[in-house]
């Protein structure tokens, strides 16, 4: 795993390639900056469909962070940094009219919590996958955030050990993207 070298030039692409076809594992590559990553159980997936556990195919912009300021101190990166506060959540339920967005929990409708005890959540980039336009059921809170202990598969987005995050993070440049290859 390459961890110095060369920053990426302005706009630089982040690429995700999984191992295999159906792997849950692949490698993130950013400049000569190379890491593990975890994509979601279901693998990867060109139509993304809430739920079903698949890391969406295509390049997105990276749209803004959070991190938990009680655990870590605020990355520093080229994007809105925002710390997570405990009522923050993001909508996740089809038919409601902030689906795929920011709320505050309480929230009448399904969204996930950020502020977490497992800590996958200490660290969020949000990707703009399926937010301009948002169209309902192509999938919601698809995020780069901190892998599980043993690396475990997530439910759809890209995860990395948290120092790996964390570089990551540092050496990012204004209007990098990621690629999630087929």
């Amino acid at each position: 795993m390459k961890t110095q070298g060369r920053t990426p030039s302005t706009g630089a692409k982040i690429v995700v390639r999984s191992l295999s076809a159906r792997s849950t594992r692949g490698v993130l590559t950013y400049g000569t900056l190379s890491f593990p990553c975890v994509l979601g159980r279901s693998g990867r997936i060109a139509l993304k469909r809430e739920g079903d556990g698949a890391t969406p195919i295509g390049e997105f912009a990276l749209r803004e962070a959070f991190y938990r300021a009680d655990r870590g101190g605020r990355p520093r990166l080229p994007l809105h940094v925002s710390a997570i506060r405990p009522k923050d959540g993001w909508c996740d339920a089809v038919g409601d009219r902030n689906y795929n967005r920011y709320v505050r929990h309480p929230y009448p409708q399904s969204a996930e919590h950020l502020w977490r005890q497992d800590r996958l959540y200490d660290l969020i980039v949000v990707l703009g996958c399926n937010d301009r336009p948002r169209i309902a059921g192509r999938g919601s809170a698809i995020f780069m955030h901190v892998a599980s202990p043993g690396m475990k598969p997530t439910e759809g987005c890209v995860a990395l050990e948290r120092q790996h995050l964390r570089r990551l993070m540092s050496a990012l440049r204004r209007g990098a993207k990621i690629q999630i290859m087929a």
